[in-house]
């Protein structure tokens, strides 16, 4: 006797009708284009988590560099300095203070000069 995949293969076309919602034409109501555009926008949702961190790390960095530079730093050099001190900020926190408080963030930079 024949198994008839009725139930199963619509509960799967739902599936991937359902993550199409929103899709422009075809992409959102037949199964084959949306089955593709849901498994690229996955695949891209995937991939982009993680250069999102690396954006954010890259931008952290160019924004110490820039604060830094007005005291005569460079950036390898302040983060080197950071850690001989035993300050341990991150990245994200360090260039939040150069932009928010920038009175601080030169109170750091002098104490690590000294």
């Amino acid at each position: 006797m024949r198994v008839k995949t009725g139930y199963t293969r619509r509960r799967r076309h739902k599936k991937i009708l359902k993550l199409a919602k929103g899709y422009y034409q075809r992409r959102h109501s037949t199964y084959k284009n949306a089955e593709e555009s849901v498994r690229r926008a996955l695949a891209y949702a995937y991939r982009d988590r993680k250069v999102r961190k690396r954006e954010f790390r890259r931008l952290w960095i160019a924004r110490i560099n820039a604060a830094v530079r007005e005291y005569g730093l460079s950036y390898s050099r302040f983060m080197h300095l950071l850690k001989e001190k035993g300050i341990d900020l991150n990245r994200k926190v360090l260039s939040e203070l150069a932009i928010r408080e920038p009175e601080s963030f030169k109170k750091l930079v002098e104490s690590v000069q000294a």
